[in-house]
C-alpha cells in the first residue's frame, strides 16, 4: 500500500491517477480520456470531436466539484459552468490536435524507463516485475498499449504547455522594480470634493439629453424583469411530533449498527412457570439479591431445559425471543457480568437473566445517549415531514397550480417580488439557480409554478408574471437615468475644477492648513492601504515631491474630485525581502504571463483549426 501511494505522488503516477480516476486538470480545465469518438457530438474541432457523454461527463464532474464547496447549491451558475467546461474540452482537443501536427510526442522507451524506476513494480531484489506490472493494469481494467497511448498523450500536451508558458520573460530588473514599488510608503493629506454638493449648479437642456440618447442609444436597454410570486419551505420551520420512546429506540439501533457493534454477550436465565410465577420470581430476584449463585438457583428451580446447566443459554439473540425481544433487551440493556434483571412477563412465563460473559463490542447505553437520541429522532421526523411537504407542493406545481392556491393549501405565507431582475440582481432571491427558473422561457410563457428550488437549508418555489424583455428605452423611458449620468459627470467637472484650485494653492506643508477645506491626515501609507480608493492609491504615488518638500495633486474620483498631498516618496530597503521570496515572486509574474501567452495561442489555434458548436445538443445537455 505505502508504494502505491508514493506511487500516485511520483510523476507518471499522478498523470495515471489523473487519468484513471479524476477529471483532467489543465490550465483549471476538466475533462476525461475517452476512447473512440462520440458521434452525438457537442463540438467539432479541426478533424477532431467533442462527444456528449465526454462533455456530460466533465460537467457532472466539476459540478460535484464545486457543490463540494458551496453551502448553498443554489449560488451555482449552470450557465457559467456548462460555458467553462466546453471552452476547457475545446482548448484541450486544441492542444490535443497541435502537439500531433509538431511531432510532438514520447518514445516507449521513454515512458519504459520512467515506469521502471518506481517502486510499487519492482521486486523484492530491486528489479522491475512483469508480475505486478500486470496485476496493476488488470487491475484499472487497461492494457499496456492503452496505458502507454494516454501517456503518451499527456506527456505531449506538457510538452506543448511548457513551450508556450515557461517561455514567458519578465527579468529579476523589472521585478526588482515591482517589488519597490510596494515597498513604497509616504505621509498623505487627503481631501474629498463629493459631486452631489455640486449638483443643483447643474442645469441641462433638452439637447444635451437628446445628444447623450443619440450617442448612447445602444446601451440604454431596459433591463429584462417579471414580477415574482413566491413560497418558502425550510426544515427548521416545520413542526412535529413529541419523540416517542420508540423513537428513541430506532435511532439507538441505528447507531449501533451503524458501528457494525457485535453483541457477544453470553447469558443464563431462569424460567418460572404456573399461576404462581411471579411470586416465586420475586421470591428468586430477592435471594440472588442476597449473593445466592444463579447458576444453582437456576438448576434447582428453573421451570427451562437450560437449568441443567447452570441457565446457560449462549450468546444474546434478540430473534430467540421473538415479540418477547424488545422486553428483554431493554432488560439486558447496559447489564454487566454478574448483574441480574428484575423479572420479566414474556410469552413464556417469566424470566429473571444474568450476564455471565461479555467479549463483544463496547458501545455507550441508551439512557446516556437520550438526549442525543432524542434530537435525532426529531430531527429525523421533522426531515421526513419536509421531504412528504416538498413533494406534496412539486406534486401541485406538475398539476397547474397556481402559487397562491399552493400556499393556501400548504399554509405557507405568500411572498412577492415586484420588478425581479435577470441582471444585477439584489434581491433577497439573487440565486443563480432561482434567477434561471424565474426567467425559463417556458415557466413565464405558462406563467407556471417551478418545481422546488434548493436554496440554502430549504427549497423555493416561484412564479413569475408581467414579463418584460430587455428592449432599447425610449427618449422619454431613459431621461431619468440620463438625467442622473450626466448631472453626476457635470458635477464632478465642477468638483474637480475646485480640487484643482486647492491643489494649485499648496506650495508648502504650511498651505494646507491655510485652506477654505480641512484636510484629513492619513499618516504614512503604501500603495495597499485600504484607506483610498483605488484611483486615489493610484493618484497618490503618481508624482514624487522634491527633497523635503510636498505635492499636492487634484483627480477626479469616484465620489466626484480628490486632492492628495504627499511628502517625498520612500522605499523601504529590498534586503527585508529574502532571495527565495524575490524567486517565488519572478515565478508568479513569468507564470501569469506564460498563462496570457497560452491564451492568445489558444486564439490562434481558434483561427488554425475550425471550430463548430453544435448547439442543439448543446441546449439539451443543459436541460433547455
Amino acid at each position: 500500500m505505502d508504494k502505491l501511494r508514493d506511487f500516485l505522488k511520483s510523476w507518471p503516477g499522478r498523470i495515471l491517477l489523473i487519468l484513471c480516476l479524476s477529471p483532467l486538470a489543465l490550465l483549471g480545465i476538466e475533462s476525461y480520456f475517452q476512447s473512440g469518438i462520440d458521434p452525438n457530438r457537442i463540438a467539432q474541432v479541426g478533424e477532431a470531436s467533442v462527444g456528449l457523454s465526454e462533455y456530460q461527463t466533465a460537467v457532472n464532474s466539476r459540478r460535484a466539484e464545486i457543490l463540494d464547496q458551496l453551502d448553498d447549491a443554489s449560488l451555482l451558475n449552470e450557465d457559467v459552468l456548462h460555458e467553462q467546461v466546453l471552452k476547457g474540452l475545446i482548448d484541450r482537443t486544441l492542444l490535443e490536435q497541435q502537439a500531433g501536427k509538431l511531432g510532438m510526442t514520447v518514445s516507449d522507451d521513454t515512458i519504459n524507463r520512467l515506469l521502471r524506476q518506481e517502486d510499487i513494480f519492482k521486486d523484492e531484489n530491486g528489479g522491475f516485475s512483469n508480475e505486478q506490472f500486470a496485476n496493476f493494469l488488470r487491475q484499472r481494467g487497461m492494457n499496456k498499449e492503452q496505458l502507454f497511448a494516454e501517456f503518451r498523450n499527456q506527456l505531449s500536451l506538457d510538452q506543448l504547455n511548457a513551450s508556450i508558458v515557461s517561455t514567458a520573460i519578465y527579468p529579476m530588473k523589472s521585478v526588482n522594480q515591482l517589488i519597490d514599488l510596494q515597498l513604497e510608503s509616504r505621509k498623505v493629506w487627503l481631501h474629498r470634493f463629493n459631486w452631489q454638493d455640486y449638483q443643483q449648479q447643474v442645469k441641462l437642456t433638452n439637447t444635451d439629453l437628446k445628444t447623450y440618447y443619440d450617442a448612447n442609444k445602444e446601451t440604454l436597454k431596459s433591463e429584462a424583469m417579471v414580477d415574482l410570486a413566491y413560497i418558502e419551505l425550510n426544515p427548521a420551520t416545520i413542526k412535529v411530533d413529541a419523540v416517542t420512546t420508540e423513537d428513541i429506540q430506532q435511532q439507538y439501533e441505528g447507531f449501533k449498527q451503524g458501528l457494525a457493534v457485535v453483541d457477544e454477550r453470553k447469558i443464563s436465565q431462569i424460567l418460572l412457570t404456573g399461576k404462581d410465577a411471579k411470586i416465586q420470581a420475586d421470591k428468586i430476584k430477592a435471594r440472588l439479591t442476597k449473593g445466592e449463585s444463579f447458576a444453582a438457583i437456576a438448576k434447582k428451580e428453573s421451570d427451562d431445559p437450560s437449568g441443567t446447566s447452570g441457565g446457560a443459554i449462549g450468546t444474546f439473540n434478540p430473534s430467540v425471543f421473538g415479540n418477547d425481544a424488545t422486553a428483554v433487551e431493554k432488560a439486558l440493556n447496559g447489564l454487566k457480568v454478574g448483574d441480574v434483571t428484575a423479572p420479566i412477563k414474556t410469552s413464556f412465563g417469566y424470566q429473571i437473566f444474568t450476564v455471565t460473559e461479555d467479549n463483544g463490542s463496547k458501545v455507550p447505553s441508551l439512557e446516556s445517549m437520550r438526549a442525543e437520541l432524542t434530537a435525532k429522532a426529531k430531527e429525523y421526523k421533522r426531515q421526513s415531514v419536509y421531504a412528504d411537504k416538498v413533494t406534496a407542493i412539486n406534486d401541485l406545481a406538475a398539476d397547474g397550480f397556481s402559487i397562491a392556491d399552493i400556499a393556501q393549501q400548504e399554509s405557507l405565507p405568500l411572498k412577492r417580488l415586484k420588478d425581479y431582475r435577470k441582471e444585477n440582481n439584489t434581491s433577497v432571491l439573487a440565486q443563480p439557480a432561482v434567477i434561471k427558473q424565474a426567467f425559463d422561457e417556458f415557466t413565464i410563457q405558462d406563467q407556471a409554478v417551478t418545481t422546488g428550488i434548493e436554496i440554502g437549508e430549504g427549497m423555493a418555489w416561484v412564479q413569475p408574471s408581467n414579463y418584460r424583455p430587455t428592449k432599447t428605452l425610449t427618449l422619454a423611458a431613459a431621461t431619468p437615468l440620463i438625467t442622473q449620468t450626466l448631472r453626476q459627470q457635470k458635477a464632478s467637472a465642477l468638483a474637480l475644477k475646485d480640487a484643482k484650485k486647492v491643489a494649485a494653492s499648496i506650495k508648502t506643508a504650511a498651505d494646507i492648513g491655510k485652506q477654505a477645506v480641512s484636510f484629513q491626515a492619513l499618516g504614512e501609507v503604501n500603495r495597499q492601504t485600504p484607506l483610498l480608493s483605488d484611483k486615489e492609491r493610484s493618484l497618490a504615488f503618481s508624482k514624487q515631491a522634491a527633497a523635503n518638500g510636498i505635492v499636492a495633486l487634484a483627480s477626479q474620483s469616484e465620489m466626484g474630485a480628490t486632492v492628495i498631498v504627499g511628502d517625498t516618496i520612500k522605499t523601504q530597503q529590498q534586503s527585508q525581502l529574502s532571495a527565495l521570496e524575490k524567486s517565488q515572486t519572478a515565478a508568479i509574474i513569468r507564470d501569469n504571463l506564460g498563462q496570457d501567452q497560452l491564451q492568445d495561442y489558444l486564439d490562434y489555434l481558434r483561427l488554425l483549426y475550425k471550430v463548430e458548436i453544435n448547439e442543439a445538443n448543446m441546449a439539451g445537455a443543459r436541460g433547455r
